[in-house]
């Protein structure tokens, strides 16, 4: 499977992120976790290796590569331990970054996506709002146009990189009266006059600062519109599909290495006058926790080779990312108990994967919203559209 999808040039790509976060991510980790921010300097760092460039143009300062460097990024990030510290990386990368790319005018890829690719500049995504949830289409966040300009009112929630980003990508209605018809992007600098935002305190991904953020009469030029007036809800279900794979690609890889964490540890810890791994019911255990994660990767790396193909992978997304983060939860359930008294101690590593992977099921959307979509392919035959670029 690997040697389908992955070449020698892939492998180095690994090996050379994986020792990167070695020597400067991995000893700062506990430090970010307690703090619940990461601190700025490692953002360049990322940013002069190319690794925020890794799929975006070259004209732009990125590297133009294939989807399956991407799928090397986000399992090495998992590797660490820090699902917060991922996060802050790869909502950056994949949620503002590829608004900006696919939507942006060049004057707003110069101003926007160049720094974000050499770590001088940081995003999030604005979607999710109080009130709605899942429910993107009733977002109440408007957009009205006056004169050369837009006013923004509102508010968002759950915002990853909601405290510490330079800009916000936020989607906003400019027609309320044509619901989902009526949303469009906007491109926001953090200093306008009117932004908000408040830190949420959350059971896991502590080390990633997460927001609601409110905007008061927020003005910003007209020509921070990004893509068409009234097509973004079709903009955000595009890209969804990439934020819903990313966190498939998260949880199996999370899962992969809880499990390699557990079985070193149950060949070293005896009971009985036996190791662990000699127990039939935990080596039972073993088979089939490694058999569920072998199939849920090879089912993503297959939904990554398609979109990298052009495919529109919207119910196979969905499928990726119900199924394998549901999966990564029962790992890390499984891998924590295994370890018994220690796997509650936070100095041993499955706590933390245990707290951050319940996010899973919840973020980029919830595993029943992902299940009516899903339910409205296969059963009611529905079909999502392309949006136009």
């Amino acid at each position: 499977m690997t040697q389908q999808f992955f070449t020698e040039e892939h492998e180095m790509f690994r090996q050379g992120f994986r020792d990167f976060l070695k020597k400067e991510v991995v000893p700062f980790i506990d430090k970010w976790e307690k703090e619940g921010a990461v601190e700025r300097f490692i953002w360049k760092k990322f940013g002069d290796m190319g690794y925020f460039g890794i799929n975006y143009p070259e004209a732009y300062g990125g590297l133009g590569l294939d989807l399956f460097y991407t799928v090397i990024f986000l399992e090495e990030l998992q590797r660490i331990n820090s699902g917060g510290f991922a996060a802050t990386m790869w909502a950056h990368t994949y949620l503002a970054m590829t608004h900006l790319n696919k939507e942006g005018s060049h004057e707003i890829k110069e101003k926007y996506l160049a720094p974000s690719i050499s770590g001088d500049k940081i995003g999030c995504l604005c979607i999710t709002e109080p009130s709605g949830g899942s429910d993107v289409a009733g977002m109440r966040t408007t957009a009205v146009r006056q004169g050369d300009h837009f006013v923004i009112n509102g508010s968002k929630t759950f915002i990853t990189n909601g405290i510490y980003s330079d800009y916000l990508v936020v989607s906003a209605k400019t027609e309320p009266e044509m619901g989902h018809k009526g949303i469009s992007m906007f491109v926001v600098d953090r200093d306008t006059p009117g932004i908000h935002s408040t830190k949420l305190d959350k059971l896991g991904w502590r080390a990633s600062d997460t927001a609601e953020i409110a905007f008061d009469d927020v003005k910003i030029p007209a020509a921070n519109l990004m893509g068409e007036k009234g097509k973004g809800f079709g903009y955000l279900m595009q890209h969804l599909s990439l934020e819903r794979l990313t966190m498939a690609i998260n949880a199996h890889a999370r899962s992969e290495f809880a499990l390699e964490y557990t079985l070193q540890y149950m060949s070293e810890r005896t009971a009985f006058g036996k190791t662990l791994d000699r127990f039939q019911v935990l080596r039972h255990k073993v088979a089939e926790m490694a058999s569920q994660i072998e199939v849920n990767k090879t089912f993503n790396y297959v939904t990554v080779d398609r979109l990298n193909k052009g495919a529109y992978v919207v119910k196979e997304a969905s499928m990726a990312k119900m199924l394998s983060t549901k999966m990564a939860d029962e790992v890390a359930y499984q891998c924590l108990q295994m370890l018994g008294g220690y796997g509650y101690m936070e100095t041993y590593p499955l706590a933390r994967i245990f707290r951050d992977s319940r996010l899973g099921p919840i973020g980029g959307g919830t595993s029943e919203i992902l299940a009516e979509i899903i339910a409205k392919m296969v059963i009611d035959k529905k079909t999502y559209q392309r949006a136009a670029e």
